[in-house]
């Protein structure tokens, strides 16, 4: 069984509801082992548009990396995903950060995640399950890389309503 991370986020409609039910979702499909809090964050690259709601969720699967891509797609558009902007707002967006210690490129998945050095929406979630994991590629903790981001957006606590 791969140890998998995602990322799971959202900014449009009930956002903490969204967030509820991916987790539901990857529980009855996967063994959930653990996630972090939730945090309230601001928008990158697409700047106007509503404060998201993250959070990273580990898991355990038989899946290999193509086959959970198509799971998380499903499991988006159940959740009423659309994809009309680029980076824009969304119900729900499910990445994958991390497959074990994978490292591939291929025309649908990138392992690990492309921006995952660069965004601390994620990372930050990921520190809290994770500190000293070491990454794939750069060999560095995910406190490390936490440290040296460049990325200065707002990641907060949520309190829930």
């Amino acid at each position: 069984m791969a140890i998998v991370y995602l990322s799971l986020g959202g900014n449009m409609g009930d956002r903490e509801k969204f967030l509820v039910e991916a987790r539901k979702a990857i529980q009855q499909s996967f063994s959930l082992s653990r996630f972090s809090g939730i945090y309230e964050t601001e928008p990158v690259d697409f700047l106007d548009q509503p404060w998201f709601l993250n959070q990273v969720v580990e898991i355990q699967t038989d899946l290999t990396p193509e086959s959970l891509l198509e799971w998380a797609h499903s499991l988006e558009g159940r959740l009423g995903r659309q994809r009309n902007i680029s980076k824009g707002p969304r119900t729900i967006d499910i990445d994958i950060l991390l497959y074990d210690h994978q490292i591939m490129t291929s025309e649908k998945l990138t392992l690990p995640h492309p921006e995952l050095l660069n965004r601390r929406h994620v990372l930050v979630p990921l520190v809290e399950l994770s500190p000293d994991l070491k990454l794939p590629l750069s060999n560095l903790t995910i406190r490390k890389a936490l440290e040296q981001v460049k990325d200065r957006s707002q990641v907060k606590p949520y309190a829930s309503s």
